[in-house]
């Protein structure tokens, strides 16, 4: 599922750039996608955007931005780890997502795993919350997504 939304993200700018969903099934079947990945990622979406829609809906803009903290119930803590909850509580900090975003990124991650998730699967649920609103990551965000922990190499500044 996670390499279908990469794959979306990288190719269709904004979301309403992407086909109907007849038409992207048969592009990304095309492409190699097996058939359950792809019915996976696009339900994930069309949850996504009704996530979206009912916190839009129910929590006025001027509540997105809390002053307040999250406190994590114990499945959200098994589910996302200490990295992901540290993650997200990083890019609120930042101002790079608000208190709505960061209620979609925790309910799209739980959505999308019984178990637990990696960073790099919650990076990507991030891009996705932010490429479905046509909010464009900012450089510091971008940094932060696609930094590899692994590296043993420090990255060169350009």
């Amino acid at each position: 599922m996670f390499d279908v939304l990469v794959y979306l993200y990288e190719t269709y700018y904004r979301p309403d750039a992407c086909p109907d969903s007849a038409v992207l099934v048969k592009k990304l079947s095309a492409i190699g996608f097996e058939e359950e990945e792809i019915s996976k990622a696009l339900g994930w979406l069309t949850d996504l955007s009704k996530t979206t829609s009912n916190f839009t809906h129910h929590f006025p803009e001027e509540e997105t931005r809390s002053l307040g903290f999250r406190i994590y119930a114990q499945q959200e803590l098994d589910i996302l780890g200490t990295a992901a909850v540290g993650f997200i509580q990083f890019l609120e900090s930042a101002k790079l997502l608000d208190s709505m975003q960061r209620e979609i990124v925790i309910e799209r991650a739980l959505a999308a795993s019984d178990t637990f998730m990696s960073l790099d699967k919650l990076k990507v649920i991030v891009l996705m919350v932010l490429w479905s609103q046509d909010k464009e990551p900012d450089s510091l965000m971008f940094d932060e997504l696609f930094w590899d922990n692994d590296e043993t190499e420090p990255r060169l500044l350009h």
